[in-house]
């Protein structure tokens, strides 16, 4: 560090990390990288604290909480962010064990998710050339058509899209009730489109499939409720005739109606209620499916992309 980024540290920061260095060094015996990592990291941080007229010793759990937000808002990556965490954590542990503080302020804090692959999904163009692949005329045709529009317009998991009964639809509400993981239950929102080819699919085609009483909404062609293989089967065929050469599955147009309700502004909150997350750092990953989509488009079709 130079001498301007030293000044910007309480004296006794630089001290605390140059001995937490010297101590790790003779105990662990790590690399000169790894010891500069730690270093970057530490100033860093004690940078903040002076900032925030804190010293190290004197951090809380609250404020490491919201150094970590400062560096969400600098969008410095998880897997940065887990680096330091796992030093600081270190650092703090060392100097419980040399009796400088009481308790470890990291002790209750988890390190970010990283290194989940984004989702693969389909850009608003290509499923609407999905959704207009089957022959609405056909009794299969138009029973796979209805079934892509409830699986886009709702973001159902295709196990809650096969297992749909009739009492769970509401088209008078246009809302569908949907049993989801663990047994919990969400409302979630049909809209016009959907409704409209709900409406007309069991008009004309539902009855034709049928082969008993049952309340499934879209029955095979053996007029029992369908198995998430064939469904399987039935969307990788349309894509094939749309000519989308994507690595297509029915959880393609879940993530696809997650993310493009991101793209056009939704609360994560709400993208979080209507796909059932429990926790919402899994519905997280839409924000940065839609912040790679914004720069491939700009990418593209900027003069100075």
């Amino acid at each position: 560090m130079g001498k301007g980024s030293v000044a910007q540290l309480h004296a006794g920061d630089q001290t605390i990390i140059d001995l937490y260095l010297d101590a790790i060094w003779v105990e662990k015996g790590l690399s000169d990288s790894t010891l500069d990592s730690y270093r970057r990291d530490l100033m860093a941080f004690a940078q903040w604290g002076f900032s925030q007229a804190l010293t190290l010793l004197a951090m809380s759990d609250a404020d490491i909480g919201r150094y970590l937000a400062y560096r969400i808002q600098k969008n410095i990556s998880a897997r940065s962010t887990a680096r330091f965490l796992s030093c600081v954590r270190g650092f703090y542990t060392y100097q419980v064990r040399e009796n400088r503080i009481p308790i470890n302020p990291t002790a209750l804090i988890e390190s970010p998710k990283q290194g989940r692959p984004l989702p693969k999904t389909l850009s608003e163009q290509e499923v609407i050339r999905l959704l207009d692949a089957p022959d609405t005329e056909d009794v299969i045709g138009l029973r796979d058509r209805t079934m892509l529009e409830v699986l886009y317009a709702c973001g159902l998991r295709v196990s809650e899209l096969v297992g749909l009964t009739l009492p769970q639809v509401n088209l008078r509400q246009g809302l569908v009730r949907v049993m989801g993981k663990g047994g919990k239950e969400r409302l979630v929102p049909l809209g016009d489109e959907a409704i409209n080819w709900l409406i007309r699919y069991v008009k004309e085609s539902r009855p034709l499939l049928l082969k008993d009483t049952s309340e499934v909404v879209f029955p095979s062609t053996r007029g029992r409720q369908m198995t998430r293989q064939t469904f399987w089967y039935r969307i990788k065929h349309w894509a094939q005739v749309a000519c989308i050469d994507s690595e297509l599955s029915p959880h393609t147009l879940r993530h696809a109606f997650a993310t493009h309700l991101v793209n056009h502004g939704a609360d994560l909150r709400v993208v979080q209620l209507l796909l059932g997350h429990s926790d919402l750092s899994t519905t997280q990953i839409y924000t940065h499916v839609a912040d790679a989509r914004m720069k491939n488009l700009h990418m593209e079709h900027h003069p100075r992309g």
